[in-house]
């Protein structure tokens, strides 16, 4: 599973990578559980390490 944590600051750079479109931005990023394919992009670009892989 994909977890934001309070690391995050809202810049968005997840949501724009996402090819699933499963991450929404209101202030802070939520990762749509249903929607996310598990591609780990959003993990591998945001600039400051705020999303998680968690088993």
């Amino acid at each position: 599973m994909i977890v934001v944590t309070e690391k995050c600051v809202g810049c968005a750079t997840c949501m724009l990578v996402c090819p699933s479109r499963a991450i929404k931005v209101e202030g802070k990023a939520e990762v749509i559980q249903e929607k996310c394919e598990k591609c780990k992009k959003c993990l591998n670009y945001c600039p400051v390490e705020a999303i998680k892989w968690v088993e």
